[in-house]
């Protein structure tokens, strides 16, 4: 592929809820540009951009992929993302690095919940958009339906340029409403017939046609008042009218056809050319990694760029994906990584068409590139000429909600699993790992289920480790509610040295945090000091091994009363062991209660759904907190759950909302665990114990 200059480039991410098309749609528009030489299908496994294993399995598009081709002397950067809302992180990454979005609707479908998501991530980012509605061959098509829900959603910006020539299996062709010009396909959908617009369609098309005009006219004042005293704008005019508004991101076009059909592509891609903006239309904003004060970067100055996504293979190494917003960039130089202020080596520079590389030896601002091995840069980083510096705000990804253990199905894979997971950490920011102290449990958190089982199985065919998720243990605590003076006394003679030791402890609640606290109050010399720090040694590993369920005991007072000795037989192993006999006795005697941990949550979701979510939440075990609306139609339940109840609650949230409520917690205190649950926590726990030994 050949250099382009910033002004011929054009950046677009191709967004939608999943099964819209818009896999199909990259193809065929990779196939009418020349780009690939079959109309690839994601039904057969052969797209372009879709060309990982587990993509192919499930034939849904799970990481974002990078699918240029040229056209009528530009260079478009298509930038194919999943669908599914567990792979979030990769549509916000893309739409950091390109300049608009293409959204991508089924015509029977119509606005469907990730399409309100997308959307509102590129309405963020002031971002130009243009719609396609797809599958219009497909049954129930329903373009009209279709476009009223997006006014609806979306605003009145909202306007099609062209309209389908009939639906389901009579659709034949589109009707383009600038030129008020009928196009009719050949079998290929590469060569289009023109001819006069259907009769029985031309009041839609002279209707279509006016609200054009107009929201042309809203994209420029002069045209706007030309327009408000009756006079006709040119064809020439409502061009520049449309540009205007699609760059200040106020008017939005919508065209369709079938992907699969190859049927009205060509003219989304002219149609990107023509009115999408160019790399270099606008400049973007950083800061000064020292300063902090603001820098501005246009495409002229010197070079800048940011890491929108890494992926991780064993074989080829780390590859960075690139967005170049200013200067250039050749194979075989040192550039500056202001994120972690450390030098990277840069190699050698290609494209990726799906999976295929094409090296290049020179990228100019408003580029995307792939980079292999770069050894310090991240996902998010910002690459910049050292004397030049500039930081790039990070990708504001959401917060992993869903997590399992993980272990090795197979011994001797646990130092294997350790290095996939951090690998798999690099490519993907939503997934994280940790070892909970308490459990003693590997936990890996993700968006959702799908999520972690892709995650399994990339670890599986990357690393060569089968593991094996599961829910993970809830970290109960134990604790007493009452008082008790007992006992304890480790008495044994087996020839020579025997064994001697013997106290009196006093067991006393806590308040609650306050974890444990050991009071000596031997007079008299009842049990020698070297005695002491042993006794205490005994009591807390007791209370660390826990006596109900075998979960760490907290917030317990003990207090050394009495004791005797034997000045031959005591040790400090005597005197460790009769405590750790005192307390689990004494513990039985202080009314002992089993505590789980308790977490405040946030739940955000549309008002309508705010009943159904608080219902959730008491069959839950949680107390709602308050309610309240927080603007554009949303409202904020806050509530205390105990989390055993919320291991799965991003599932249950996404059932009950459809996928648009979204929730947020932290860890708040520990509190009794409900005596009949209580009951069979402690039964299961010593079932357990019994299977172990």
């Amino acid at each position: 592929m050949k250099e382009y200059k910033s002004d011929k480039l054009r950046n677009v991410g191709i967004v939608a809820h999943g099964g819209a098309g818009k896999t199909s749609l990259t193809e065929a528009m990779l196939f009418n540009s020349g780009a690939v030489n079959r109309l690839g299908r994601v039904d057969d496994g052969s797209a372009t951009t879709d060309f990982e294993p587990e993509e192919v399995k499930r034939k849904v598009t799970i990481s974002t992929a990078l699918a240029p081709c040229e056209w009528r002397d530009y260079k478009i950067n298509f930038v194919d993302t999943p669908g599914y809302a567990d792979f979030v992180a990769e549509v916000k990454g893309a739409l950091r690095a390109v300049d608009s979005a293409l959204i991508v609707l089924c015509a029977a479908a119509g606005v469907e919940v990730e399409t309100e998501k997308v959307w509102k991530y590129a309405s963020e980012l002031g971002m130009p958009r243009i719609g396609f509605i797809n599958k219009m061959d497909r049954e129930n098509a329903d373009f009209y339906s279709v476009v009223e829900s997006m006014k609806e959603k979306f605003g009145n910006g909202v306007v099609p340029v062209q309209l389908p020539i009939g639906a389901e299996d009579n659709f034949k062709g589109i009707v383009n409403i600038l030129n008020m010009k009928a196009y009719l396909p050949d079998k290929t959908g590469k060569e289009y017939t023109q001819a006069d617009i259907p009769a029985d369609m031309s009041d839609k098309a002279e209707e279509a046609r006016m609200a054009l005009i107009e929201a042309a006219a809203e994209g420029n004042d002069e045209l706007l008042t030309k327009y408000l005293e009756g006079e006709e704008l040119s064809d020439d005019e409502i061009k520049n009218g449309l540009l205007a508004g699609i760059a200040q991101a106020k008017v939005f076009p919508v065209f369709c056809g079938s992907a699969l059909k190859n049927i009205g592509v060509k003219q989304v891609l002219d149609s990107i050319v023509t009115y999408l903006p160019a790399s270099d239309a606008t400049s973007v904003l950083g800061y000064h990694p020292v300063s902090n004060d603001p820098v501005e970067r246009n495409s002229t100055d010197p070079f800048s760029a940011m890491v929108f996504k890494t992926t991780a293979d064993p074989f080829v190494g780390r590859l960075s994906y690139i967005r170049l917003f200013s200067g250039s960039m050749k194979p075989d130089t040192t550039l500056y990584n202001a994120t972690k202020q450390k030098a990277e080596r840069i190699g050698t520079i290609f494209t990726l068409k799906g999976k295929h590389q094409d090296p290049i030896t020179n990228a100019n601002a408003g580029d995307i590139v792939v980079v292999a091995k770069l050894q310090e840069t991240a996902t998010g980083d910002s690459l910049c000429d050292k004397d030049n510096p500039i930081l790039f705000e990070q990708i504001a990804y959401p917060k992993p909600m869903f997590t399992r253990t993980v272990e090795a199905k197979n011994k001797g894979d646990e130092d294997k699993i350790g290095q996939a997971l951090a690998r798999l950490m690099d490519e993907d920011p939503t997934f994280k790992v940790r070892k909970d102290v308490e459990t003693h449990q590997l936990l890996i958190s993700g968006m959702g289920e799908l999520h972690l089982d892709i995650i399994a199985e990339r670890m599986k065919r990357k690393f060569g480790v089968e593991t094996l998720l599961a829910t993970p243990k809830v970290p109960y605590r134990e604790t007493i509610r009452g008082s008790a003076k007992v006992e304890g006394k480790h008495k044994k003679q087996s020839g020579g040295h025997g064994q001697y030791g013997h106290v009196w402890l006093q067991l006393e609640p806590l308040a609650p945090g306050k974890d444990f606290e050991f009071v000596d109050s031997i007079f008299g010399g009842a049990v020698p000091r070297q005695y002491i720090p042993a006794v205490e040694k005994g009591v807390k590993e007791a209370l660390t091994g826990g006596i109900l369920a075998g979960y760490p005991m907290v917030d317990v007072k003990v207090t050394l009363t009495d004791g005797s000795y034997h000045t031959v037989d005591s040790s400090e192993m005597a005197f460790k062991i009769a405590s750790a006999m005192a307390l689990r006795k004494g513990v039985l005697q202080a009314k002992p209660v089993l505590l789980e941990p308790i977490y405040s949550i946030e739940v955000v979701v549309p008002e309508p759904y705010m009943g159904d979510v608080i219902g959730d939440l008491n069959t839950k075990r949680g107390r709602i907190q308050g309610m309240e609306p927080i603007g554009d139609g949303l409202g904020k339940v806050k509530a205390q759950v105990p989390l055993a109840e919320m291991f799965r609650y991003s599932i249950d949230l996404r059932s009950i909302t459809q996928g648009r409520g979204s929730f947020d917690m932290t860890f708040s205190h520990y509190e009794d665990v409900p005596a009949r649950i209580a009951e069979s926590i402690i039964a299961n726990a010593k079932k357990d114990k019994v299977e172990e030994s």
